[in-house]
């Protein structure tokens, strides 16, 4: 399955785009997809009422894509999880999954405008797998339990300003949690649809360029290694949103560092979870 939230900032409504291309309104199921919804069995519920016929289409014409999951409850980030990208940082291969945390409050649309912070010279963009937590998970035994606290998958963009990020803090956070930097979406794919996330393509462009052309298969720490690890040292809820990590192909590691200025589009794809489009302004 698909889920989507469609409408206005802050009044999104669940839908659920069928297998024949109709969209269809959740609301009967739901209010919201959300941490409450996972947590209380809102796939299983969407997939009973989908064969049921319950569901009536949408006309969605005009209507704003929201992010498919409503604000998680924390957004967790993985650096540095693909050998090229570390190579283009000249950062060496981490023994450990290199974590950070990223401001829930960035999650937007995967068509929303991306706003440009002020006195940022170095705003950068990274196509990446974003994993939805859909269970909660604690002390996870193995990387193969991990994967069954797994709602679905969506595209990510981990947008970074550079300059915030390594020059003037310590931690990464400063450069990763301006307002606008995480569009999510369009739907997220129930992880039932995505039988390896360790195989998919992703895909990223700017201005019709193609800047990161990578694949998951390549992931120094593999998704379900990567919930089975961060369940031993937080607990992650239903909702949370993990960012998996980018290939290479990031300004940082470009000749010239091409970053990018308002007025930019980023194009991104990943697999089997669909196209996101931002066109980039200043804050």
């Amino acid at each position: 399955m698909k889920l989507m939230r469609l409408g206005a900032p802050g009044r999104e409504y669940p839908a659920v785009l069928a297998d024949n291309g109709s969209l269809l309104d959740l609301s009967p199921v739901t209010t919201d997809i959300d941490g409450a919804f996972f947590a209380g069995g809102g796939i299983e519920e969407t997939r009973a009422a989908l064969r049921s016929g319950a569901l009536r289409e949408l006309d969605s014409t005009g209507m704003r894509v929201g992010a498919p999951v409503a604000r998680p409850g924390k957004v967790v980030c993985i650096g540095l999880n693909y050998r090229d990208h570390a190579k283009e940082t000249g950062a060496p291969v981490p023994p450990r999954p290199v974590v950070f945390m990223k401001d829930p409050g960035t999650v937007v649309g995967p068509y929303d405008d991306v706003l440009i912070p002020r006195n940022s010279a170095k705003t950068d963009w990274e196509v990446e797998l974003g994993v939805v937590v859909g269970r909660r998970a604690r002390y996870l035994e193995s990387p193969q339990q991990a994967l069954r606290t797994i709602a679905g998958y969506a595209v990510s963009n981990d947008v970074s300003e550079r300059e915030f990020q390594l020059d003037f803090s310590p931690q990464w956070d400063l450069g990763k949690s301006c307002e606008t930097f995480n569009p999510l979406g369009p739907w997220l794919v129930t992880a039932d649809e995505v039988p390896d996330p360790q195989s998919l393509g992703l895909h990223l462009s700017v201005n019709g360029i193609t800047r990161q052309d990578g694949s998951t298969k390549n992931m120094i720490f593999d998704v379900a290694y990567l919930v089975w690890y961060l369940s031993q040292y937080m607990v992650l809820e239903p909702g949370d949103l993990i960012n998996t990590g980018t290939p290479a192909g990031v300004a940082l590691g470009l000749p010239g560092s091409p970053y990018l200025r308002p007025g930019d589009t980023v194009e991104l794809t990943i697999d089997g979870l669909g196209l996101q489009r931002q066109t980039f302004g200043q804050a």
